[in-house]
């Protein structure tokens, strides 16, 4: 993949229940490229089988799906020449691995090329969070995660850019202003 393509897919990750996905509809409306968060798709897909690669069943075995899923995502919006918004994806569950096996994330990336260098990071943010049947953990699992997170990233030397706790049309123009 040319350097310029992976640095025109960039990564909304951070907190659970903290907007991502929300902003990522908001983006996909103004017109951009955007990719569903793999755990989510993996945790529907199942709850509708067997259940073995369940986040909170098997940690482990959801992260290497996720590995698998995210990396099939890039490789289907290589040519795409505007920016490609990916909510989670490739390092989130290279982290995922981390937390379940000690493999280290810059181990499981290091045959990935990069994402754009500045990240987009949601923070903690209570007032909105909520579980549903995908998302069991409580926000203390998700602040937990989102340390990890925050960590990774600086390792793998990203610009973390903490997206403020505003409304989504406000938070896509500050992701956009940041890119442009």
């Amino acid at each position: 993949m040319p350097i310029n393509c992976a640095s025109r897919h960039v990564i909304i990750s951070g907190c659970s229940g903290g907007g991502k996905s929300t902003l990522l509809l908001e983006l996909k409306r103004r017109g951009f490229e955007t990719i569903e968060e793999p755990g989510r798709r993996i945790v529907s897909e199942e709850l509708q089988g067997d259940g073995r690669a369940l986040p909170w069943v098997n940690l482990e075995a959801f992260a290497r799906k996720a590995i698998e899923m995210a990396s099939r995502d890039r490789e289907r919006v290589k040519g795409v020449e505007r920016w490609a918004f990916f909510d989670r994806g490739l390092v989130d569950a290279a982290v995922a691995l981390e937390h379940a096996t000690g493999i280290a994330a810059s181990k499981t990336l290091a045959e990935h090329d990069r994402f754009q260098k500045r990240v987009f990071l949601t923070p903690p943010w209570p007032e909105i969070y909520q579980t549903d049947p995908e998302r069991r953990h409580d926000l203390d699992e998700g602040i937990d995660e989102y340390h990890r997170l925050c960590s990774t990233f600086e390792q793998l030397d990203y610009e973390i850019i903490v997206l403020p706790k505003v409304g989504v049309e406000s938070r896509a123009d500050f992701v956009l202003d940041r890119l442009n």
